[in-house]
């Protein structure tokens, strides 16, 4: 999509060519000098309308870039999650005194760790 500061950068552009031209064919000093103003105004808008042109197609472009890199990584991270649900099922079953016990000393340790901050 074309951003509108370049289409009237350009119309500007192009009508302080024409007033500078007519200015320089009639010896106007002042319009010649106004025109080659808005010449100069009109890029100025025009270069303005590219850079928004620019920035717009940048972060659509990165927007993209993180949708397909979010969708790869929930793909992929739901079924490692899985994975390591059913191993850690697994392992609880098969010694479900030992997990316990880990479960206990994972516990006391958050805890001295909280304790000991405050």
């Amino acid at each position: 999509m074309v951003d509108t500061d370049r289409i009237v950068g350009a119309a500007k552009d192009l009508g302080g060519r024409v007033q500078g031209a007519v200015g320089d064919l009639a010896g106007s000093h002042r319009d010649s000098a106004e025109g080659r103003l808005r010449e100069a105004q009109g890029r100025a808008q025009e270069a303005y309308g590219q850079a928004k042109d620019g920035l717009r197609d940048v972060a659509d472009n990165v927007s993209d870039y993180a949708g397909d890199a979010y969708e790869r990584v929930s793909d992929r991270g739901g079924a490692y999650l899985r994975d390591g649900t059913r191993a850690v099922e697994a392992r609880v079953e098969e010694n479900p005194f030992v997990a316990l016990l880990i479960a206990g000393a994972v516990g006391y340790g958050l805890a001295l760790l909280l304790h000991s901050r405050r």
